[in-house]
């Protein structure tokens, strides 16, 4: 005989309610972006290695994070990230989605270019003003804020007393090759006006701190001492002239993703010293 007929068997219903859905599993590809719920940090993965993987946010910043069974969201929704059938070693950051510029800021859509005030950023040539115009141009136009190229910075202090800065006329400066030690270094520390910044990379030259993924090569040639850097780089890769080399260079960059992060975080800091005028008024009272 069959036993009387209750209706749902309410436990095993309230048992199946708490039993958590499966965590769907996602491969991880190129430009994939994630968060990491525990910390908020949300960037693209950028390489990938036995049970870890790195993130990239959009200033740059590079965090790694072991691959544990839901332990992202992907679109606010918790998934695992597996690694596919072919290994992922350097995995391009994300592409600027709509409403960004080059640099990832939030586009001001419709805005003029500011009058161009008097703080400046110098950079060492033609080809470092290049490049920074190519990812952080909108947002320096915005801002009103130039950038000046100079033949190398072995007069700097010479260049910085000419300028004349001051608290409504700041300086920022980029140097190539800023490591402990160097030529370049002394003479950043040479220059000690509160109103100057100088901050620089670690790359011989700015072609350097282009990422070699982004110009389609494994990495840059080592060049010995004593050799011109950009010659001896065309040598290698088999480029017939540094402008050549330049053109390709220069169309590789396309956004902040294509730089490696001691530019991005040196650029980034130069703009923000010259944006901050340390009140709300900021410099037009003086400077228009």
């Amino acid at each position: 005989m069959r036993s009387r007929d209750y209706g749902p068997d309410a436990v095993a219903q309230a048992a199946r309610q708490r039993t958590p859905r499966p965590v769907p599993e996602v491969e991880i590809t190129a430009e994939l972006v994630v968060e990491d719920p525990g910390t908020g940090f949300c960037g693209a993965v950028t390489g990938t290695e036995a049970g870890a993987v790195t993130l990239e946010d959009r200033h740059g910043r590079r965090r790694v994070f072991p691959l544990a069974p839901g332990a992202f969201l992907l679109d606010g929704q918790p998934v695992t990230l597996v690694r596919g059938r072919t290994p992922v070693p350097a995995v391009r950051a994300a592409r600027v989605p709509p409403g960004r510029t080059a640099s990832g800021s939030v586009a001001v859509v419709g805005a003029r270019a500011r009058v161009a005030r008097a703080s400046r950023i110098y950079v060492e040539g033609v080809h470092d003003a290049a490049l920074v115009e190519r990812v952080w141009g909108d947002d320096l136009r915005v801002e009103g804020v130039v950038v000046e190229p100079l033949d190398g910075v072995d007069d700097l202090p010479a260049i910085v007393d000419a300028f004349g800065p001051g608290p409504r006329r700041r300086l920022g400066v980029l140097v190539d090759h800023l490591v402990p030690g160097s030529k370049e270094s002394r003479i950043a520390a040479s220059v000690t006006s509160p109103h100057v910044l100088i901050t620089g990379h670690p790359y011989i030259d700015i072609w350097q701190a282009v990422r070699p993924a982004s110009v389609g090569i494994a990495a840059w040639p080592d060049v010995p001492r004593g050799q011109s850097w950009k010659e001896g780089v065309c040598r290698a890769l088999g480029i017939a002239t540094p402008l050549d080399m330049w053109r390709r260079v220069l169309g590789s960059v396309n956004t902040y993703a294509d730089f490696e992060v001691g530019l991005l975080t040196a650029v980034e800091q130069l703009i923000d010293h010259v944006t901050d005028y340390g009140d709300p008024g900021g410099p037009e009272a003086t400077d228009g």
